[in-house]
Order: structure tokens, then sequence, then C-alpha cells
């Protein structure tokens, strides 16, 4: 019998932080669901109300990440490495930090239109943020390594996507005619759209770096 296998022996059948976890999962979804919601409303008004509306869900997820780092503080055994919890619960944090910042600056530089870019980069954050709720419901059991893995991988897919979405937009939004100050403003959204795929993938590595440890 391995080491690994001996280990799990003796850890505790409840692991709250696979409960967290999951919950942060499914606070992600919520909040990639209503973040696509918003960018796919035609009316200013109910857009910016929907957009706003991020901030609970962006305090909720604060709240479950505060919740892990309690539990590290009181837990003597955990499920896997302090510092892969740690790093994971950061990164998942670090999503929901860029959804919300991305939301504040299409609200606060006042953009009226959404344009082409920021929904089709919607779809690929939801998408992003789907096959990583996937993956961090698998974790519990770590039975099923392929479904975790698939979820990984379309993960660095989807991040790629938008990388290539990010490189088309800002080719376009410079070779346009747009006021500069104008220009700014996009370029910085388009940017924190982006980057809520980076985030993604920076949890999708984690999660990789778990169960090549632990499976």
């Amino acid at each position: 019998m391995g080491l690994n296998s001996i280990i799990k022996i003796f850890l505790p059948k409840d692991k709250v932080f696979y409960s967290i976890f999951e919950q942060m999962g499914a606070n992600l979804i919520e909040m990639g669901g209503a973040f696509r919601t918003a960018i796919e409303e035609e009316n200013p008004t109910k857009r910016t109300q929907l957009l706003r509306a991020l901030e609970d869900l962006e305090h909720k997820n604060d709240e479950l990440t505060h919740k892990i780092f309690v539990e590290l503080g009181q837990n003597f055994i955990t499920p896997f490495d302090r510092e892969d919890i740690h790093y994971l619960a950061t990164s998942l944090d670090d999503v929901a930090d860029f959804i919300y910042a991305s939301s504040k600056k299409i609200v606060n530089y006042q953009v009226k239109e959404v344009d082409q870019y920021m929904k089709d980069m919607v779809i690929v954050i939801q998408n992003a943020i789907k096959s990583l709720a996937k993956a961090l419901h698998e974790l519990r059991n770590m039975k099923n390594l392929h479904a975790i893995t698939e979820a990984c991988v379309q993960i660095n897919s989807l991040e790629n996507q938008a990388d290539d979405l990010l490189d088309d937009a800002i080719i376009r939004l410079f070779a346009s005619n747009i006021d500069a100050i104008e220009l700014v403003k996009l370029k910085d959204i388009y940017q924190d759209m982006e980057v809520i795929t980076d985030k993604c993938e920076d949890a999708a590595n984690v999660i990789e770096s778990i169960i090549i440890k632990y499976a």
C-alpha cells in the first residue's frame, strides 16, 4: 500500500474543504451566468442594475474564501497540501474579483453599448467557469481523474480562445477612429475580461498539481 493510500485512511470522512470549494464553484457559476445576462442586456439602465448586483456574489465569494482560511487555521489534518488549498482558494477568489472588476468598469466608464467582443468573451468566461466548477466537484473523491483532467484541458483551451479574442479586439480597436479616451476605457475592460480566464487557468493548474500528488 502506497503512502498516499495510507494517509487517506486517516483523513476525516467529512472533508469541509471540499464542501467550501464546491460552494465557491457554484457561486462562480452564478456569477458567470449573471455577468453574461448583464452583458447581453440591450437596455443600458437594466444592464447597469444587473452589473451592480454582481457585488453581492463577489462578497459571498470573499466569505467562502475566508472560511477556507479559517479552516486552515483550525485543522491540523487537511485533505491535501495546505499550500495547495491556499493557492486554490486564492485563485478562485481572483476569478470572482476580476468578474466584479470588469463589471464595475463597464458601469463606471459609462459604456452605453456593449460590443461583440464583450459578448463573445463572456461566453468563453462562462464556459471556463463551468469547467472549473466541474473539476472542483470531482476533487472530493478523485475517482474520475479523466473528468478532472478533461475539465482542466478545456479551461486551458478556453484561455487560449480568450487570448485570441483579446488580440483581435485590440487590433480592431487601434485600427478604428474611436476617441482616445474611449479607446483606453475599452482596452482596460477587454484586458480585465481576458484576465478572468487567466485566473480560471491558474485554478486549473493548482487542481492538476493536486491530482498528480494525491490521485
